[in-house]
């Protein structure tokens, strides 16, 4: 009568192992879904994006230390060396996965650019076809073309005395 116990406790661990490894992928891989650039977001899926990415550190954690857990009675129940092999993959990558949900991308991608140097309208090397962002405040206008700023998005800068983020 007892003999289906076996079976079935290596299948709940099996499934927790995978269970794990699928909530930490989740956290980590919907918020850079739905914020990539360059796509439009709709508004739940950007609040529901940003709340994932609040959580993600205490769930990515949690999922690590139940797959860790649960590592143990499934390797007592799976002799095979393959079936060991991929929990303990498992394991690792939702281990991974807690470093990697502390890391934002976008902030490793683009770099603001931090100190900016003009030149007058006249002798700017802009082609003239090139867009610009602009910006005047008070007496002072600046111009950023989008061809430099299309790497960095974001520049830092002081016009008339005020601070400023121009990005793109």
């Amino acid at each position: 009568m007892l003999l289906w116990l076996p079976k079935t406790i290596h299948k709940i661990w099996g499934f927790t192992l995978l269970a794990c490894l699928a909530v930490s992928l989740a956290c980590v891989a919907y918020p850079i879904y739905v914020i990539r650039p360059f796509r439009a977001q709709g508004a739940r899926e950007l609040v529901l994006a940003f709340g994932v990415a609040r959580i993600r550190p205490v769930v990515t954690v949690l999922s690590a230390l139940i797959a860790m857990a649960a590592v143990v009675p499934y390797w007592r129940w799976r002799p095979q060396w393959w079936q060991r092999g991929l929990a303990s993959l498992a394991v690792v990558l939702t281990c991974a996965l807690i470093f990697l949900g502390r890391v934002n991308i976008y902030e490793q991608m683009f770099h603001p650019i931090e100190s900016t140097s003009f030149s007058a309208a006249g002798q700017a090397k802009v082609d003239q076809d090139d867009k610009v962002i602009a910006v005047k405040l008070g007496q002072a206008a600046r111009a950023y073309p989008i061809r430099s700023m299309a790497y960095h998005h974001i520049v830092n800068d002081v016009v008339d005395g005020r601070a400023i983020v121009a990005t793109y």
